[in-house]
Protein backbone atom coordinates (compact mmCIF):
# COMPACT_ATOMS: atom_id res chain seq x y z
CA UNK A 1 0.00 0.00 0.00
CA UNK A 2 1.29 3.17 -1.33
CA UNK A 3 1.22 6.05 1.87
CA UNK A 4 0.73 9.55 0.43
CA UNK A 5 2.60 11.80 2.74
CA UNK A 6 2.24 14.62 0.38
CA UNK A 7 1.14 16.28 -2.98
CA UNK A 8 4.60 15.30 -4.68
CA UNK A 9 4.96 11.58 -6.14
CA UNK A 10 8.18 9.75 -7.34
CA UNK A 11 8.58 6.95 -9.36
CA UNK A 12 11.83 4.85 -10.10
CA UNK A 13 12.25 2.57 -12.82
CA UNK A 14 15.18 -0.05 -12.44
CA UNK A 15 15.78 -3.07 -14.42
CA UNK A 16 18.13 -5.26 -11.93
CA UNK A 17 20.72 -5.21 -15.04
CA UNK A 18 21.63 -2.73 -17.97
CA UNK A 19 19.74 -3.23 -21.22
CA UNK A 20 16.52 -4.34 -20.97
CA UNK A 21 14.66 -0.90 -22.32
CA UNK A 22 14.69 0.93 -19.23
CA UNK A 23 15.58 4.49 -20.60
CA UNK A 24 13.34 3.67 -23.65
CA UNK A 25 10.59 3.03 -21.40
CA UNK A 26 11.66 6.53 -19.16
CA UNK A 27 11.46 8.76 -22.13
CA UNK A 28 8.39 7.46 -23.55
CA UNK A 29 6.88 8.07 -20.11
CA UNK A 30 8.14 11.52 -20.05
CA UNK A 31 6.07 12.13 -23.31
CA UNK A 32 3.03 10.37 -22.41
CA UNK A 33 3.23 12.51 -18.56
CA UNK A 34 3.69 16.04 -20.87
CA UNK A 35 0.35 14.97 -22.48
CA UNK A 36 -1.39 14.25 -19.08
CA UNK A 37 -2.44 16.50 -16.02
CA UNK A 38 0.20 14.67 -14.02
CA UNK A 39 3.18 16.41 -15.71
CA UNK A 40 6.86 16.10 -13.88
CA UNK A 41 10.27 16.32 -13.30
CA UNK A 42 12.61 13.67 -14.29
CA UNK A 43 16.04 12.41 -13.25
CA UNK A 44 18.77 10.35 -15.17
CA UNK A 45 20.22 8.35 -12.34
CA UNK A 46 22.55 6.33 -14.31
CA UNK A 47 25.18 8.61 -13.55
CA UNK A 48 28.12 6.39 -14.83
CA UNK A 49 26.23 6.40 -18.19
CA UNK A 50 23.62 9.04 -18.51
CA UNK A 51 22.01 8.39 -21.95
CA UNK A 52 18.45 10.09 -21.03
CA UNK A 53 19.22 13.37 -22.23
CA UNK A 54 19.63 11.91 -25.45
CA UNK A 55 16.64 11.03 -25.83
CA UNK A 56 14.58 13.30 -24.45
CA UNK A 57 16.25 16.23 -26.58
CA UNK A 58 17.47 17.87 -23.04
CA UNK A 59 19.65 21.29 -23.43
CA UNK A 60 21.87 22.10 -20.17
CA UNK A 61 19.85 25.39 -18.63
CA UNK A 62 22.85 24.96 -15.55
CA UNK A 63 25.76 23.06 -14.80
CA UNK A 64 27.79 22.34 -11.48
CA UNK A 65 30.56 21.14 -10.13
CA UNK A 66 30.41 18.09 -7.91
CA UNK A 67 32.72 17.60 -5.22
CA UNK A 68 32.31 14.10 -4.08
CA UNK A 69 35.91 12.60 -2.59
CA UNK A 70 38.99 13.84 -1.46
CA UNK A 71 42.59 13.41 -1.52
CA UNK A 72 45.79 13.54 0.59
CA UNK A 73 48.41 15.85 0.08
CA UNK A 74 51.47 16.14 1.63
CA UNK A 75 53.04 19.31 2.97
CA UNK A 76 56.80 18.77 1.92
CA UNK A 77 58.05 21.53 4.41
CA UNK A 78 56.31 20.40 7.33
CA UNK A 79 57.13 16.38 6.45
CA UNK A 80 60.33 14.42 8.64
CA UNK A 81 59.83 11.46 6.68
CA UNK A 82 58.97 9.52 9.29
CA UNK A 83 57.41 6.76 7.11
CA UNK A 84 54.39 6.49 9.28
CA UNK A 85 51.61 7.48 6.28
CA UNK A 86 53.68 5.25 3.89
CA UNK A 87 53.19 2.31 6.75
CA UNK A 88 49.34 2.57 7.23
CA UNK A 89 48.48 3.41 3.62
CA UNK A 90 47.06 -0.05 2.12
CA UNK A 91 46.23 1.51 -1.37
CA UNK A 92 49.91 2.01 -2.10
CA UNK A 93 49.16 5.55 -2.50
CA UNK A 94 52.32 7.26 -0.73
CA UNK A 95 55.68 7.39 -2.60
CA UNK A 96 58.39 7.12 -0.99
CA UNK A 97 61.54 9.54 -1.92
CA UNK A 98 63.26 8.09 -5.13
CA UNK A 99 65.56 9.05 -7.98
CA UNK A 100 65.42 13.19 -8.60
CA UNK A 101 62.69 13.44 -5.62
CA UNK A 102 63.89 13.48 -1.92
CA UNK A 103 60.35 14.14 -0.72
CA UNK A 104 57.38 12.10 0.45
CA UNK A 105 54.53 12.56 -1.89
CA UNK A 106 50.90 10.85 -2.82
CA UNK A 107 49.72 9.20 -5.87
CA UNK A 108 46.27 10.77 -6.76
CA UNK A 109 45.15 8.04 -9.27
CA UNK A 110 45.58 5.34 -6.06
CA UNK A 111 44.64 7.79 -3.03
CA UNK A 112 41.05 6.21 -1.77
CA UNK A 113 40.93 9.94 0.53
CA UNK A 114 40.49 7.57 3.88
CA UNK A 115 42.43 9.93 5.64
CA UNK A 116 44.06 7.14 8.00
CA UNK A 117 47.79 9.14 6.85
CA UNK A 118 46.34 12.53 7.83
CA UNK A 119 45.48 11.09 11.44
CA UNK A 120 48.66 9.58 11.92
CA UNK A 121 50.97 12.32 10.80
CA UNK A 122 52.59 13.33 13.70
CA UNK A 123 53.63 16.45 11.92
CA UNK A 124 50.39 17.55 10.57
CA UNK A 125 52.05 17.58 7.49
CA UNK A 126 48.95 15.94 5.30
CA UNK A 127 45.78 18.08 4.53
CA UNK A 128 42.73 16.14 3.04
CA UNK A 129 41.95 18.30 0.01
CA UNK A 130 38.37 18.07 -1.64
CA UNK A 131 38.45 17.12 -5.52
CA UNK A 132 35.60 17.23 -8.24
CA UNK A 133 34.17 14.02 -9.21
CA UNK A 134 31.76 14.90 -11.93
CA UNK A 135 29.12 17.52 -12.96
CA UNK A 136 24.92 17.53 -12.64
CA UNK A 137 22.90 19.80 -14.91
CA UNK A 138 19.71 21.13 -15.05
CA UNK A 139 18.16 20.54 -18.07
CA UNK A 140 15.11 21.55 -20.24
CA UNK A 141 13.41 19.29 -22.96
CA UNK A 142 9.97 19.14 -24.68
CA UNK A 143 8.66 17.02 -22.05
CA UNK A 144 9.68 18.76 -18.80
CA UNK A 145 12.33 19.82 -16.64
CA UNK A 146 15.05 17.22 -16.54
CA UNK A 147 18.50 16.65 -13.63
CA UNK A 148 21.08 14.29 -14.80
CA UNK A 149 24.55 14.19 -14.13
CA UNK A 150 28.41 12.62 -15.66
CA UNK A 151 30.73 10.62 -12.92
CA UNK A 152 33.94 11.09 -14.37
CA UNK A 153 36.33 7.51 -15.35
CA UNK A 154 37.23 6.17 -12.41
CA UNK A 155 35.76 8.71 -9.85
CA UNK A 156 33.43 7.49 -6.85
CA UNK A 157 30.98 8.31 -4.77
CA UNK A 158 28.09 7.54 -7.14
CA UNK A 159 25.46 7.48 -4.98
CA UNK A 160 26.14 10.82 -3.48
CA UNK A 161 25.74 12.58 -7.30
CA UNK A 162 22.50 10.36 -7.61
CA UNK A 163 21.04 11.91 -4.52
CA UNK A 164 22.43 15.48 -5.59
CA UNK A 165 20.46 15.25 -8.39
CA UNK A 166 17.38 13.55 -6.85
CA UNK A 167 17.50 16.05 -4.19
CA UNK A 168 17.32 19.04 -6.65
CA UNK A 169 14.88 17.57 -8.83
CA UNK A 170 12.54 17.19 -6.14
CA UNK A 171 12.44 20.70 -4.66
CA UNK A 172 12.03 22.02 -8.33
CA UNK A 173 8.70 19.87 -8.33
CA UNK A 174 8.19 21.18 -4.92
CA UNK A 175 8.49 24.92 -5.50
CA UNK A 176 6.48 24.61 -9.18
CA UNK A 177 3.70 22.37 -7.97
CA UNK A 178 4.55 19.40 -9.86
CA UNK A 179 2.77 16.27 -8.88
CA UNK A 180 5.18 13.59 -9.95
CA UNK A 181 9.08 12.77 -10.53
CA UNK A 182 10.10 10.12 -12.48
CA UNK A 183 13.97 8.74 -11.83
CA UNK A 184 15.56 6.62 -14.42
CA UNK A 185 17.24 4.45 -11.76
CA UNK A 186 21.07 2.93 -12.62
CA UNK A 187 20.81 -0.99 -13.42
CA UNK A 188 22.17 -3.33 -11.06
CA UNK A 189 21.42 -3.32 -6.73
CA UNK A 190 24.23 -1.64 -5.60
CA UNK A 191 24.42 2.04 -4.21
CA UNK A 192 23.52 4.04 -6.59
CA UNK A 193 20.03 2.14 -7.14
CA UNK A 194 19.77 2.36 -2.97
CA UNK A 195 20.61 6.15 -3.36
CA UNK A 196 18.03 6.46 -6.55
CA UNK A 197 15.36 4.25 -4.86
CA UNK A 198 15.49 6.14 -1.27
CA UNK A 199 12.07 7.82 -0.30
CA UNK A 200 10.19 6.61 -3.27
CA UNK A 201 6.46 5.98 -3.51
CA UNK A 202 7.00 2.97 -6.33
CA UNK A 203 9.38 1.55 -8.12
CA UNK A 204 8.48 -0.20 -12.04
CA UNK A 205 10.93 -3.18 -12.29
CA UNK A 206 11.17 -3.74 -16.14
CA UNK A 207 12.56 -7.11 -16.67
CA UNK A 208 13.39 -9.19 -19.71
CA UNK A 209 12.59 -12.87 -19.99
CA UNK A 210 15.98 -14.52 -19.78
CA UNK A 211 18.05 -16.11 -17.53
CA UNK A 212 19.96 -13.55 -16.01
CA UNK A 213 16.74 -11.17 -16.56
CA UNK A 214 14.63 -13.50 -14.26
CA UNK A 215 17.48 -13.80 -11.99
CA UNK A 216 18.12 -9.94 -11.62
CA UNK A 217 14.77 -9.04 -11.19
CA UNK A 218 15.15 -11.04 -7.94
CA UNK A 219 17.56 -9.62 -6.54
CA UNK A 220 16.15 -6.06 -7.00
CA UNK A 221 12.58 -6.77 -5.71
CA UNK A 222 14.58 -8.21 -2.83
CA UNK A 223 16.38 -5.34 -2.16
CA UNK A 224 12.92 -3.37 -2.97
CA UNK A 225 10.79 -5.19 -0.05
CA UNK A 226 14.05 -4.47 2.08
CA UNK A 227 13.09 -1.22 1.99
CA UNK A 228 9.36 -1.91 1.86
CA UNK A 229 9.19 -0.08 -1.51
CA UNK A 230 6.00 -0.69 -3.39
CA UNK A 231 6.93 -2.33 -6.74
CA UNK A 232 4.67 -2.60 -10.04
CA UNK A 233 6.30 -5.46 -12.93
CA UNK A 234 6.67 -4.84 -16.95
CA UNK A 235 8.25 -7.43 -18.99
CA UNK A 236 9.46 -6.00 -22.01
CA UNK A 237 10.02 -8.04 -25.47
CA UNK A 238 7.86 -10.14 -23.96
CA UNK A 239 6.90 -12.21 -27.13
CA UNK A 240 10.70 -13.07 -27.92
CA UNK A 241 10.84 -15.53 -25.16
CA UNK A 242 6.92 -16.77 -23.83
CA UNK A 243 8.51 -19.63 -21.43
CA UNK A 244 11.13 -16.80 -19.66
CA UNK A 245 7.96 -14.47 -20.18
CA UNK A 246 5.86 -16.90 -18.01
CA UNK A 247 8.57 -17.73 -15.36
CA UNK A 248 8.16 -13.94 -14.50
CA UNK A 249 4.49 -13.62 -14.47
CA UNK A 250 5.06 -17.17 -12.00
CA UNK A 251 7.34 -14.68 -9.86
CA UNK A 252 5.49 -12.22 -9.77
CA UNK A 253 2.80 -13.97 -9.01
CA UNK A 254 4.36 -16.03 -5.90
CA UNK A 255 6.02 -12.82 -4.44
CA UNK A 256 2.31 -10.72 -5.10
CA UNK A 257 3.86 -8.01 -7.26
CA UNK A 258 1.24 -6.66 -9.28
CA UNK A 259 2.27 -6.49 -14.03
CA UNK A 260 2.08 -3.21 -14.96
CA UNK A 261 2.12 -4.95 -18.66
CA UNK A 262 4.31 -6.53 -21.28
CA UNK A 263 6.06 -4.63 -24.48
CA UNK A 264 6.45 -6.67 -27.37
CA UNK A 265 9.35 -6.84 -29.35
CA UNK A 266 9.10 -3.69 -32.36
CA UNK A 267 11.06 -2.40 -34.28
CA UNK A 268 9.94 0.99 -34.39
CA UNK A 269 12.41 1.31 -30.85
CA UNK A 270 15.40 1.18 -32.03
CA UNK A 271 14.34 3.66 -34.74
CA UNK A 272 13.12 6.10 -32.48
CA UNK A 273 16.14 5.98 -30.34
CA UNK A 274 18.44 7.12 -33.67
CA UNK A 275 15.59 9.67 -34.16
CA UNK A 276 16.22 10.72 -30.62
CA UNK A 277 12.61 10.68 -29.76
CA UNK A 278 10.14 8.26 -27.41
CA UNK A 279 8.68 5.89 -29.30
CA UNK A 280 5.49 6.73 -28.13
CA UNK A 281 6.22 10.22 -29.74
CA UNK A 282 7.77 8.42 -32.92
CA UNK A 283 5.51 6.31 -33.37
CA UNK A 284 2.48 6.49 -31.65
CA UNK A 285 0.30 4.11 -33.38
CA UNK A 286 2.84 1.28 -33.03
CA UNK A 287 2.40 -1.97 -30.95
CA UNK A 288 5.25 -0.85 -28.63
CA UNK A 289 3.56 2.44 -28.08
CA UNK A 290 0.30 1.90 -27.14
CA UNK A 291 1.30 -1.33 -24.75
CA UNK A 292 3.61 1.64 -23.46
CA UNK A 293 0.57 3.84 -22.68
CA UNK A 294 -1.33 0.93 -21.14
CA UNK A 295 1.66 0.76 -18.25
CA UNK A 296 1.34 4.51 -18.22
CA UNK A 297 -2.13 4.27 -17.11
CA UNK A 298 -1.35 1.25 -14.87
CA UNK A 299 1.04 3.76 -12.99
CA UNK A 300 -1.46 6.50 -12.54
CA UNK A 301 -3.49 4.06 -10.95
CA UNK A 302 -1.14 2.89 -8.49
CA UNK A 303 0.55 6.00 -7.44
CA UNK A 304 -2.53 8.78 -7.97
CA UNK A 305 -5.05 6.13 -7.13
CA UNK A 306 -6.97 7.46 -10.21
CA UNK A 307 -7.50 7.18 -13.93
CA UNK A 308 -6.12 10.54 -14.89
CA UNK A 309 -7.02 11.19 -18.75
CA UNK A 310 -3.92 11.65 -21.37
Amino acid sequence: MITHKNSLNQLVILSGKGGTGKTSLAASLMYLSSKSQFQGVFVDADVDAANLALVSQAVPIESHIFMGSQCAEINTEKCNQCDRCFEICRFNAINRPDIGRDFYAVNDLLCEGCAACFHVCPQAAIQMNKQQDGEWFHSTSPYGHLYHAELFPGAENTGKLVTTVKQHAKLYAEDHDIPLVIIDGPPGIGCPVISASAGVDLALLVAEPSVSGIHDLERISAMLKHFNIAILVCINKADLYPEGTQAILQLAKDHGYPIAGKISFDDVVPQAIVKAQPVSQFAPNSRAAKEIELIWKQIKKVIFKKDGEL
